[in-house]
């Protein structure tokens, strides 16, 4: 077709049901760039990278990974880790090494009530709640500075020492991200979360940064709270959030508690972002690889889709993006539930029932 746009997609499923779950989402991403009226595809690449590619060869990703992946205009990721491999090396050899290696500072997490979802929070109102985390992505506690020592003074005696970095352009370019965002909300406000009472060098310059950056935003709302009082907030007044921005740990923490009280840690979507667009962006589900339930088809989809809908925003498509979010809602609202929400639909099930809905827009069209 003649002056399509062609998107260059990297395709990491990794371990367990994150081959399922991205297969899905790059069927509907496929079903958007076929159905759509702006002229786009997708070509894909895929990397086998993971725990089993580690296993056989004692690293997660190949030593020049970094380079094949750059000129990608975006990363769709499934999930890491199996057993066999600890967390922490398949969590720093894969994922961190692509967000901090592109500098991915953003990193986008949706908190979306759907309908026809048993929630598992007590509220009059769930279908009006909607907020999203705002999590920097590139230093804080996930910095990976420190080290392990004096094991050589017999057992017991050794000692390790894990070190935050908080840097003032670093905190100012996420928060200052998180009030871009709020702007585009229909309720304009930013809530800001550390632990600066007891952090008192790192999590008091974000704080100090927040309050300098909000003053150049008098049209947004500001509150800020500690951690342990925002997790009670997030089951007590969730109606009160909007946009919630914090650090790489205490927004890593939120955004899955959150996802827990909508239902599913398997509806939770996410984009980790280098806003300068210097590197590709990387979309991922939440959850993890789930590797009791790998190879049954029964992993929930919603969440790798959703990533797939941001993904679509990001590469400049806002209402593809905006379809694929509403065709989840329609048919969650049908009664489409996999397990981990309280139904029986199989993962392909949950797709089609998404696809059904997608097709009834385009064809309405």
């Amino acid at each position: 077709m003649d002056n399509q746009k062609t998107h260059q997609l990297a395709i990491i499923p990794g371990d367990g049901i994150g081959k399922e779950v991205v297969q899905e989402g790059i069927r509907v991403l496929d079903f958007i760039s076929k159905h759509s009226p702006n002229n786009f595809n997708f070509e894909t690449d895929y990397f086998p990278w993971g725990c089993e590619y580690y296993l056989e060869h004692g690293r997660m990703m190949d030593e020049d990974g970094l380079e094949r992946l750059k000129n990608y205009d975006a990363i769709y990721f499934g999930a890491v880790g199996f057993p066999g491999v600890p967390d922490h090396v398949s969590l720093w050899g894969l994922r961190i090494a692509i967000c901090q290696g592109f500098d991915q500072w953003a990193n986008i997490r949706p908190v979306e009530f759907l309908p026809g979802v048993p929630s598992k929070l007590n509220h009059p109102d769930t279908d009006t709640l909607n907020w999203v985390l705002v999590r920097e992505n590139s230093e804080g506690e996930y910095s990976g500075i420190g080290g392990r020592n004096f094991t050589g003074r017999g057992p017991g005696k050794e000692v390790a020492v894990q070190s935050s970095l908080f840097t003032e352009e670093g905190c100012e370019r996420v928060i200052r991200y998180a009030f871009d965002l709020a702007r585009t909300r229909k309720r304009k406000k930013v809530t800001s979360v550390t632990k600066s009472n007891a952090q008192q060098y790192g999590m008091v310059l974000w704080d100090e940064v927040f309050a300098r950056v909000s003053k150049e935003y008098p049209d947004v709302e500001t509150d800020q709270w500690l951690v342990d009082a925002m997790a009670a907030n997030f089951v007590l007044h969730p109606e009160d959030l909007e946009v919630v921005v914090a650090s790489n740990l205490l927004a890593d923490i939120l955004s899955d508690l959150g996802s827990a009280l909508a239902g599913s840690l398997g509806i939770a979507a996410s984009a980790n972002l280098d806003p300068e667009r210097r590197y590709p962006s990387m979309f991922e589900s939440v959850h993890g690889s789930a590797p009791d339930i790998a190879g049954k088809g029964i992993a929930n989809p919603i969440g790798a889709i959703g990533s797939a809908s941001l993904m679509l925003e990001q590469l400049g498509y806002a209402e593809e993006a905006q379809l694929v979010n509403q065709s989840i809602r329609d048919a969650t609202a049908a009664g489409y539930l996999t397990a981990d929400i309280g139904g029986n639909t199989s993962t392909k099930e949950m797709t089609d029932a998404i696809l059904e809905a997608l097709a009834k827009v385009y064809v309405k069209a």
